[in-house]
């Protein structure tokens, strides 16, 4: 699909830059002897998907799936990291994908003697097999990332069917609460993973108009009136569910609310692409169009 080839040949060229060499140099052969602390979320979750899962001892906050990451130390929002929390996990590798703050983390914890890996974003589906790849072999298990590849081709296959069916696009709005900021704010309408996901899944991005801001704007939001409103799991829960919810700036009077059309989704199914992009497509589609069968 279009949507998800964007972005590839940048992506492969950063791929070079890095070089193959620290990959297949690595044979982590005593796992018992690896610790990892991982800083970015998609990296997380394919490491989990690799069946590596166990040498992580430390993650950062929004890494949270699968379930079982809730075990493991958080250091932090990872755009407001505490090297000294990173430093005391006594990790052997720091993987990130250079989205992570402040500037000074990492040249303090290399000064402090940790090594550190920097594997690229998966902001399309393309990438994200890529990234899965790469860590495969960083952690080798190659055949394991050719069974998660092989099933996310089938997934796909049967979305893409599946997406012939829709004959509607209802227009979709997507409102995260960040968990660093406290707050509110648009996810969708920023041609980001969320938006492509959403277009797979046959919906059109509600247009939104704040005046560059990711605030709420009850203006804008009533303006924009979507059909659907998707809000992430964190500030869904947080205020109570989709009633609640209603009560944030301009909600109450779109098409979404008055069709009791508020669905909750995992926050960590929309902000990036990974070995369950496909099946979570779905998922979204189901929502956007109830009358769909498979």
């Amino acid at each position: 699909m279009k949507i998800f080839a964007s972005g590839l040949i940048a992506l492969i060229a950063f791929v070079a830059i890095l070089g193959c060499n620290s990959l297949s140099s690595n044979k982590n052969k005593g796992d018992h002897s690896v610790r990892v602390v991982c800083l970015s979320k998609h990296l997380t979750e394919m490491i989990f998907a690799l069946g590596k899962g166990s040498l992580i001892v430390g993650r950062d906050l929004t890494s949270n799936y699968p379930d079982s990451t809730a075990t493991i130390t958080s250091v932090g929002y990872h755009r407001a990291l505490n090297p000294e929390g990173i430093i005391s996990l006594r990790p052997t590798i720091v993987l990130h994908s250079n989205d992570i703050g402040p500037d000074q983390v990492i040249p303090q914890i290399e000064k402090a003697g940790l090594t550190v890996k920097v594997f690229p974003q998966s902001n399309t589906l393309d990438s994200a097999r890529i990234v899965l790849k790469m860590l495969a072999e960083y952690f080798g298990v190659p055949q394991k990332a050719d069974s998660i590849l092989h099933q996310m081709d089938l997934d796909l296959a049967k979305q893409q069917l599946l997406r012939k069916n829709c004959v509607d696009s209802p227009t979709v709005m997507v409102i995260q609460y960040g968990q660093a900021s406290n707050r509110f704010f648009i996810l969708s309408g920023r041609k980001g993973a969320a938006d492509k996901m959403i277009e797979a899944a046959g919906g059109r991005i509600a247009t939104y108009n704040g005046m560059g801001s990711r605030d709420l704007s009850a203006e804008a939001i009533a303006k924009a009136n979507p059909d659907i409103i998707l809000a992430t799991d964190v500030g869904f829960e947080k205020l109570g569910g989709a009633e609640a919810f209603s009560q944030l700036p301009g909600v109450a009077v779109t098409n979404a609310y008055k069709n009791k059309k508020i669905f909750k989704v995992m926050e960590h199914d929309l902000v990036y692409f990974g070995p369950r992009t496909s099946q979570n497509i779905l998922q979204i589609m189901h929502l956007l169009h109830p009358d769909l069968h498979e």
